[in-house]
């Protein structure tokens, strides 16, 4: 297995190298920052290595393609949903997903809350925020996001822990300090009613920039397995 994924294991070197690189640059030692593999396409053989080599946190985006793979997954390995959620398609991640990153209406929010507490649990999640206002992403507007969070925080299944975006590819530098500045005024703002500690964003092409205003999570694929011209 390692000589037929030996790629994995030099993309990640340079990606630990460059988060840090950014890390002790820009943030303070007792920041945490995790990287995880987005496994969208990828085999889980290949996912399984990537978590032999460290990697404890895996993204999945579609729920049938995860329901596909789960199973063989290295069960050390925290996985988290990335992708657009369908209220209809929540039943069938719920009891092995332990964060949402997409939540951005409150109908889905209470259709997580409602499914987590016929589990018994209660599930991590993410506000996403269209940081752009491009009309081709999920997420909520950044003046709507705070009245999102208040909504949400009311139900019993779920616990609000941070805020995600995908900024725009052009001047994502420019976004990423602007979603770093509506996260601190949320957390500020909204402290009597949530504790805010994930900030998720960074992706193949940006992680390192993202890194440097304040995300906590940085979610690559392209950048660890490789391009990604199949379909599966």
């Amino acid at each position: 297995m390692e000589n037929n994924f030996s790629y994995i294991y030099e993309n990640l070197r340079i990606i630990r190298e460059r988060v840090n690189e950014a890390y002790a640059k820009y943030r303070s030692p007792e920041d945490n920052v995790r990287i995880m593999a987005v496994t969208k396409t990828v085999a889980p053989e290949a996912v399984n290595y990537a978590v032999s080599l460290g990697i404890d946190l895996l993204g999945e985006n579609r729920v049938q393609e995860y329901q596909s793979k789960k199973d063989f997954y290295d069960s050390s390995a925290e996985v988290h949903f990335i992708g657009s959620l369908q209220t209809n398609k929540v039943k069938y991640i719920i009891d092995s997903i332990s964060m949402i990153h997409s939540v951005d209406s409150l109908k889905l929010g209470e259709i997580i809350s409602r499914q987590s507490v016929s589990h018994g649990k209660v599930t991590d999640i993410l506000c996403e925020v269209n940081i752009g206002g491009e009309d081709s992403k999920g997420g909520v507007s950044p003046s709507e996001t705070g009245e999102l969070i208040e909504q949400l925080a009311q139900l019993d299944g779920i616990r609000i822990r941070g805020l995600m975006t995908i900024p725009p590819p052009s001047d994502s530098d420019v976004f990423l300090g602007r979603m770093k500045e509506l996260f601190d005024r949320i957390s500020e703002d909204k402290k009597s009613v949530v504790s805010l500690d994930v900030l998720s964003m960074g992706m193949s092409h940006d992680y390192a920039e993202a890194v440097k205003y304040g995300s906590n999570i940085v979610r690559i694929g392209t950048a660890l397995f490789g391009a990604r011209n199949y379909n599966r």
